[in-house]
């Protein structure tokens, strides 16, 4: 867990200004890596990358649209990045229905144009491991409530998760098509993690965000959907398994392959569950439920099956509902307390490596 390899190393995080990009930056250059990024503007105000101060502390910080290819080429072959985390994404499911063909060109030609730039700037003597960041909803969801392995159908009903699923496919075309071949210095994996939370995520429309907005405001909290399930886990869980992913595909080529980082099977819980844990770790607040029928569809339920990343990364989940929920809530204590980002980030991510994997 000390990813000792990873000091000197330069890293290329696409995405860097988003929640869990800006998670991974710091925990990066905690490492001692060379961090550079390319993304859009953050995407929110407050944020966490602007309250990290990362755009001063990293290599460089280039803001760049992923459908921009020049840009992203020049990028790619100035950088020769050793490991490029790919987490530039539309990520939304509801924004997918109102754009549905900006968040298939953002992910899939995203994605592509990526690949491209990398496969443009190749060199034999240039090692580059490259884990592109997908998600849990990539399956055919029966919502059978059976845990998802790695070869299970990809699908997709909303553009976001079909977008997500094409993806996958592009990956694998460009791993077999040009990246297969003895003469190449580029391995290309996958790495599939459902919702995460944590502090410093201010979006709208995403429940804890919304829950500690309205609980620091003394507002009640609107609830659109109680009964949604979903495989609740702290971000540093799915950060953890792609720096491992990503340190050991660098070493060993033939774990270029998909990889889910799922959380705990105890922390599966529905909306309403995960809101009457953060009333009991924050101390109360009123709710209000809204819940929809007539809102467009989103999976019920999604679970994943992680034990491929713990039979070849050594990769296991940490933390419980309890300790993620509490962790969640204590960073925005903190913010709100007036404690600099940088000190919780920083504490959570050497609490969450001291923690005894069981």
């Amino acid at each position: 867990m000390n990813f000792a390899s990873y000091k000197g190393k330069r890293v290329l995080v696409t995405g860097h200004t988003g929640f869990k990009g800006s998670w991974l930056c710091e925990w990066l250059l905690m490492l001692g890596a060379e961090v550079h990024g390319f993304a859009l503007k953050p995407p929110t105000v407050p944020s966490l990358f602007n309250q990290l101060q990362l755009a001063r502390r990293l290599a460089t910080h280039t803001i760049g649209d992923i459908r921009d290819f020049m840009t992203l080429k020049r990028v790619v072959k100035t950088t020769q990045a050793d490991i490029i985390f790919h987490l530039a994404a539309q990520p939304l499911v509801r924004e997918s229905y109102r754009t549905p063909r900006e968040t298939f060109d953002a992910n899939v030609m995203g994605t592509v144009n990526l690949l491209e730039a990398i496969r443009a700037a190749q060199t034999p003597d240039q090692r580059c491991a490259i884990i592109c960041i997908t998600t849990d909803k990539v399956y055919e969801n029966d919502e059978s409530g059976t845990p998802f392995t790695e070869d299970a159908p990809l699908g997709g009903s909303d553009p976001y998760s079909a977008s997500k699923g094409a993806c996958e496919i592009v990956i694998q075309s460009y791993r077999r098509s040009f990246f297969s071949h003895s003469d190449s210095s580029v391995s290309v994996a996958s790495a599939r993690a459902g919702n995460v939370i944590g502090g410093g995520d201010w979006a709208p429309d995403r429940i804890v965000p919304d829950t500690m907005r309205a609980f620091f405001a003394n507002e009640p909290l609107i609830v659109r959907n109680t009964a949604s399930t979903r495989p609740w886990q702290h971000v540093l869980e799915p950060l953890c398994g792609y720096l491992t992913l990503g340190e050991q595909l660098y070493a060993d080529p033939s774990l270029a392959q998909a990889f889910n980082f799922g959380p705990r099977s105890d922390t599966v819980k529905t909306v309403g569950q995960l809101v009457r844990e953060l009333q009991i770790a924050t101390g109360g607040f009123d709710v209000i439920d809204r819940t929809d029928p007539q809102a467009p569809h989103e999976a019920k339920l999604l679970m994943l099956n992680s034990r491929k990343a713990t039979r070849l990364l050594g990769w296991r989940p940490r933390w419980d509902f309890h300790r993620t929920l509490w962790e969640t809530s204590e960073w925005y204590k903190g913010k709100y307390g007036n404690v600099s980002a940088r000190t919780l980030c920083q504490a959570q991510i050497n609490s969450y490596c001291q923690t005894e994997v069981k």
